[in-house]
């Protein structure tokens, strides 16, 4: 099984504001980060060619969102908080609204399995209504892959 994990963030400001360039200007270092960290396996990228291109959606306004995929828990929070992405993480409040709901979901699926957007949106939707389970959890409330094995959803997932 692999990791996957959705985070959105209301940003303050337009993407290509000047309060948000210095966000910006750390996008493609940080990308490139993770494309090479260990466990990366992949994430929802919005443009091949310009590594700064945010994700383009219909969920909202201000909303910049991540999705990827990793080989573990492990290796997401060791990119997260073992890396220079600790830095721009501890500047967030800089660039994005403090959230009072959930922001970021994880689940497990079957290796090889690319999730939709529209499936990594149902996730958070589903932590928000219900709080964390094996479909839907964060860092303070994990589960063990082998949890979500049996799970309707991934055996749709490996079909």
């Amino acid at each position: 099984m692999h990791l996957a994990e959705l985070n959105i963030a209301h940003m303050r400001a337009p993407i290509d504001s000047p309060e948000l360039a210095e966000f910006v200007a750390q996008l493609e270092p940080i990308n490139a980060l993770a494309d090479a960290a260990p466990g990366f396996v992949w994430r929802l990228k919005e443009s091949e060619a310009d590594p700064t291109a945010t994700i383009i959606h219909d969920y909202g306004d201000h909303l910049l969102i991540t999705f990827s995929v990793w080989e573990s828990l492990e290796s997401l929070w060791n990119y997260v908080y073992r890396t220079p992405h600790l830095d721009v993480l501890r500047r967030r409040r800089e660039w994005f609204l403090r959230m009072a709901e959930p922001y970021m979901v994880m689940w497990w699926i079957p290796e090889g399995h690319i999730p939709s957007l529209a499936e990594g949106m149902r996730r958070l939707e589903r932590l928000k209504a219900e709080g964390p389970s094996p479909e839907a959890f964060t860092y303070k409330n994990t589960y063990d892959s082998s949890e979500a094995v049996s799970l309707p959803a991934a055996a749709e997932a490996r079909k």
